[in-house]
């Protein structure tokens, strides 16, 4: 199971990387257009934003790992031991279940882009390309938050049996 979880890391690491590269380049050559050349060229904004919903959405499931996500804790730093562990398998249930949700409907969103054969005004990019983001990121997000919550139900079980 660790080496699935290294494998889908590198996955978000690479694609953080290369669409943080994008984004600069497009950001600073869109820039630089604007303030000297003059140019009409469209397709810089659209790439940096399309680079950005990406890095979003991806970054989402770096912070949940990395437990760097916002949340409110009062409540749940003032309970004890089991009942923490259980509070915390409960809430990690819900996003691993809102993920999968959210992953399995992408997936028609996703089918009915490409059966559309739309495209991106600048890019003319296929559409289905910027609406996989969510379809990628919502599936390893399932995948990596499921593994996370078998390893805590594993703890708290060895938890429990050991007391």
């Amino acid at each position: 199971m660790k080496k699935i979880l290294k494998f889908l890391q590198g996955i978000e690491n690479i694609i953080m990387l290369v669409t943080f590269a994008i984004m600069v380049f497009a950001s600073f050559a869109q820039v630089v257009n604007r303030n000297f050349f003059k140019l009409p060229i469209t397709w810089f904004e659209e790439a940096a934003v399309y680079s950005m919903i990406y890095m979003v959405l991806i970054g989402t499931e770096i912070g949940l790992r990395d437990g760097t996500q916002v949340a409110v804790t009062a409540v749940v730093d003032k309970l004890g031991g089991k009942f923490r562990s259980f509070i915390e398998i409960i809430s990690k249930a819900i996003v691993v279940i809102f993920s999968a949700t959210i992953f399995y409907s992408s997936m028609g969103m996703l089918q009915m882009q490409i059966r559309t054969g739309q495209t991106s005004p600048a890019l003319k990019l296929p559409m289905s390309i910027p609406y996989a983001a969510i379809t990628v990121s919502f599936g390893i997000i399932a995948i990596v938050q499921g593994a996370v919550l078998l390893l805590m139900i594993l703890n708290f079980n060895k938890e429990k049996g050991a007391k």
